[in-house]
């Protein structure tokens, strides 16, 4: 029995990707993304090229997540992720949506994973019993935002050797990989 062929893309297949984005992750940038998503091809090898330094991770997760869906209507398509430059924070969001597989970063590029950030502030006034529901409002809203950031680390490092310690003990203070890094750790394919 002959062994399977590889699935590493050679570096022809990211001359020209399909969606091509750069800039805060945002509104903005979603519908950018999404434009160029209804354009792409419908079979093949669809390379979504990011560069970012951050934003919004619901944003990240509302990109993924269409990939994702469109992946599911569409197994003749194989979308691929390309992180030129910098890749921070909501970009290693919307990157944990790639099988692990189809993560690519080109050389010296730099990924940048750390938790997610809230600035909030509480005001607590009124009868002692109409201040609890404000209270705990906050408190479902820091517990669930946790759970969706942690879900996050647990498909970014799948078929990794990073394990969960290890990223919650980093992420709090900006966790940065370099590009060559990233991959020998196994959280992406190749550098290009």
């Amino acid at each position: 029995m002959s062994p399977a062929p590889s699935r590493t893309l050679s570096s022809e297949t990211f001359a020209h990707p399909a969606i091509s984005l750069a800039g805060t992750v945002d509104y903005a940038m979603y519908d950018r993304f999404a434009a160029q998503m209804a354009d792409a091809p419908s079979r093949g090898v669809v390379v979504i090229g990011l560069s970012t330094l951050g934003g919004d991770p619901e944003v990240a997760r509302m990109m993924g997540e269409d990939v994702r869906f469109q992946s599911e209507l569409n197994p003749d398509r194989r979308f691929v992720f390309l992180g030129r430059a910098a890749i921070y924070s909501a970009g290693a969001t919307f990157m944990s949506f790639f099988a692990r597989e189809n993560r690519y970063l080109s050389r010296g590029t730099r990924l940048m994973i750390h938790e997610r950030k809230l600035e909030k502030t509480l005001t607590i006034s009124g009868p002692l019993t109409t201040c609890l529901a404000p209270v705990q409002a906050m408190l479902h809203e820091i517990e669930h935002s946790i759970a969706i950031q942690n879900e996050g680390f647990e498909n970014l490092i799948r078929g990794s050797d990073v394990t969960m310690d290890e990223v919650l003990q980093r992420a709090p203070s900006n966790w940065y990989l370099e590009a060559e890094e990233a991959r020998a750790r196994g959280l992406i394919e190749g550098v290009l």
